[in-house]
């Protein structure tokens, strides 16, 4: 079981450099393809929009096949679609790649999400909460490849450490006496459900901000590899902040986190200083890393793992809307006001988050 559970790990961490890869990229990318900010955005949101079709597939998978098979599935996905970065030099093999890829990341994080569950029914948040972190690990390794220079090298590089991860799956077996995944509707109409549905969805419409929009503003004060040193810093703190927000009381602490991505993001557009940045990405990272791990401890909370594939699923997909729509509205907003108004894009899922805590109080 130890050894299943460092692959998991392991797993995790090369998903999230599939996320975090393209941000140092981007810039590169908008050079050698006369791409703007708008355009930038929709690539980078063409990897969510493959993420919601993966949940769905990953979520099938698990409910009719096994974790094992969607998690090696999701490997030979993200490997494929980093091939259209490294074999293309335009932007429709960039997108067809970016999307392929999403579908991958998506079934990826639907198998080890439940393979968890599966492994360690009666410890679900502890080893969720240590699988989140080393999401957040794992996102150093993304702007790390990125900032090697160019496009091709990034992605031949992931490309190479998805590959090698094929292998070590073959490790994971079923480990003691697993839940029966299945699903119930019912859990849709729970208030906890949508108060975790909203908590993700601020932090990953600032962390597809971050991603999307934010590195074309850094790029007028900082070089890629710069930027990339950038974000590794801010993957750290997030990494710490997930660490630390699994031992704090998850109600309270959504909010702040929710509150703190907003002030983050809209100082770091709002600002063109160097250190103004830093201090910015700080909060940013803190309140994202405090919104997921407190959302994804509600919802474990109060779902059981034999109703849990619909929620798990339908959770994930709001989460990705989330980034999708992050660079799609922060790309727009960039272009039509300017960076200093990215701050209305998480601040739309603050509105969502508090009607849902007052629903639940309603309730």
């Amino acid at each position: 079981m130890r050894h299943a559970y460092v692959v998991l790990l392991a797993l995790a961490a090369v998903d999230a450099a599939g996320y975090s890869v393209i941000a140092p990229t981007l810039p590169s990318i908008a050079d050698s393809t006369g791409a703007g900010p708008a355009l930038a955005g929709a690539l980078v949101a063409s990897f969510s929009a493959g993420l919601v079709l993966g949940f769905a597939l990953g979520g099938r998978g698990v409910e009719r096949r096994s974790t094992r098979t969607v998690i090696a599935g999701g490997l030979v996905l993200v490997v494929l679609g980093a091939l259209g970065f490294v074999l293309g030099d335009e932007l429709a093999p960039y997108f067809a790649g970016r999307f392929v890829m999403g579908v991958g990341s998506g079934c990826l994080w639907i198998g080890i999400a439940f393979a968890t569950l599966e492994g360690w029914p009666h410890d679900a948040y502890r080893t969720m909460s240590a699988v989140l972190a080393a999401y957040a690990v794992g996102a150093l390794i993304g702007p790390g490849l990125g900032s090697l220079g160019g496009v091709v090298v990034p992605f031949l590089a992931y490309l190479a450490l998805a590959a090698a991860m094929l292998p070590a799956s073959s490790l994971l077996r079923r480990a003691g006496a697993a839940p029966s995944f299945g699903s119930e509707r019912d859990v849709l109409r729970l208030p906890s459900f949508w108060i975790a549905a909203a908590g993700i969805l601020a932090a990953y419409l600032a962390l597809g901000v971050l991603d999307g929009t934010l590195p074309l503003h850094f790029a007028s004060q900082l070089s890629q590899a710069e930027i990339g040193g950038l974000y590794v810093g801010t993957a750290v703190v997030v990494a710490a902040s997930t660490a630390a927000a699994g031992r704090l009381p998850m109600r309270p602490l959504l909010p702040a986190g929710a509150l703190a991505v907003v002030i983050g993001i809209a100082v770091a557009g709002a600002t063109a200083a160097v250190p103004l940045w830093l201090v910015a990405l700080l909060v940013t990272a803190i309140g994202i890393g405090l919104s997921q791990t407190a959302s994804t401890g509600i919802l474990l909370a109060d779902v059981e793992a034999g109703r849990m594939v619909l929620a798990m699923v339908v959770w994930s997909q709001l989460a990705i809307v989330g980034y999708l729509l992050g660079p799609l509205a922060g790309g727009a907003i960039a272009t039509w006001l300017g960076f200093a108004w990215l701050g209305l894009v998480p601040l739309a899922a603050v509105g969502a988050l508090a009607a849902a805590y007052a629903w639940s109080r309603s309730r």
